[in-house]
């Protein structure tokens, strides 16, 4: 067979494992994530203070896709544990848009404050450590146990699958950074130096030419914890091959997706004084140029994996979700936009339809 030939039937592969995953997401997957995200609004009801109580609102409301995208990879899980894994992983995303949430509030300890706050996820994924005082630093405890509840719901999904001892130190690892960078990331001028900088430059991993917020961007990301959830439902899984996930995820994919995500928030971060990583590069060339790279280096790394399908499929559905948003459109973005399409492989383009179509639907 010609290397054209081979090609094609290699996009013909995976066109239909894109299909197949997507028909199980939306009809095996999404029912049972609904479910959930339906507890979750009923548990926020039951909060006392109602300043707790909005913020729980506020992101089960305005950040339903990231609930969504959490639960990606649980298409690819065996079906005798997708709904331990999908508990797993919602959970565990709902702990990090709340606890980020109320850590962007005004705190006279802020580090201090994001650091106790974002304890409850590596609470989450380490069920024998006790719970802390989540809000030892917050005006208000009242949550009526809602934090504690959403910790224990995602233990409860985590001690079910067969490998959760295989994934423990790299989620370790990986949600220690998350910790850190949440807790370091402040908006500009609120505390003294910049302690984000930093952090993320020592923790830069050698040779990988890096910017030191590109590493920041990639441990701000959970998707490598999601990937390695889905995965602990393989008794199969080896230590080797959890490792060799993480270190896809952290720095490649992650510094993609969390770049992606500041890619169309620019304006919105601009109005809002926030930090936004695509604004540290020296032109919009660079930032397109960077974007390329780092999505060629997610499609190397991935191809080492021993089971590349599914993070090929779940890669170019995050890139497709994002360029599909009308933010990706505009003249700003646009070139950043073609540079990471560019290197993209043909599900992609697959992905970004199946996006756009979805987004005119809402």
């Amino acid at each position: 067979m010609t290397d054209v030939g081979r090609a094609f039937v290699s996009r013909l592969h995976l066109g239909f494992a894109f299909t197949r995953a997507a028909l199980i997401y939306w009809f095996q997957v999404f029912p049972f994530l609904a479910s959930e995200m339906y507890s979750l609004h009923r548990r926020a009801r039951t909060i006392p203070d109602a300043s707790l109580r909005t913020a729980a609102f506020g992101v089960q409301h305005t950040k339903r896709g990231n609930l969504e995208g959490s639960a990606a990879f649980a298409a690819f899980a065996p079906r005798s544990s997708r709904k331990d894994v999908i508990r797993a992983q919602v959970a565990l995303q709902s702990i990090y848009d709340y606890v980020d949430t109320l850590a962007e509030q005004q705190n006279r300890n802020p580090i201090g404050n994001s650091y106790q706050l974002h304890q409850a996820l590596r609470r989450a994924l380490e069920p024998t450590l006790p719970h802390t005082d989540y809000y030892l630093y917050q005006a208000t405890h009242r949550d009526g146990c809602y934090l504690m509840n959403i910790v224990e719901m995602c233990r409860a999904g985590l001690v079910n699958l067969p490998s959760q001892q295989i994934i423990a130190e790299p989620t370790g690892r990986l949600v220690e950074r998350i910790i850190c960078y949440q807790s370091f990331n402040m908006p500009p001028g609120l505390i003294r130096g910049d302690p984000l900088k930093a952090w993320a430059a020592n923790e830069t991993p050698i040779g990988g030419d890096l910017r030191w917020w590109e590493t920041a961007a990639s441990a701000g990301s959970s998707l490598g914890i999601f990937a390695l959830l889905a995965f602990a439902a393989d008794p199969a899984l080896t230590s080797a091959e959890a490792v060799a996930i993480e270190q896809t995820y952290f720095p490649w994919i992650g510094a993609l997706h969390s770049l992606l995500d500041n890619l169309i928030d620019m304006k919105e971060d601009a109005t809002d004084g926030q930090r936004n990583f695509m604004t540290l590069y020296a032109s919009p060339q660079e930032a397109a140029a960077r974007l390329r790279t780092l999505t060629a280096r997610s499609i190397e790394h991935i191809e080492t994996l021993s089971n590349s399908e599914p993070h090929r499929l779940v890669l170019a559905g995050l890139v497709g979700f994002y360029l599909s948003a009308p933010e990706a459109d505009s003249p700003d973005v646009r070139q950043a936009t073609r540079h990471v399409l560019g290197a993209s492989d043909a599900i992609t383009r697959i992905a970004l339809q199946v996006h756009r179509v979805r987004r005119l639907v809402g």
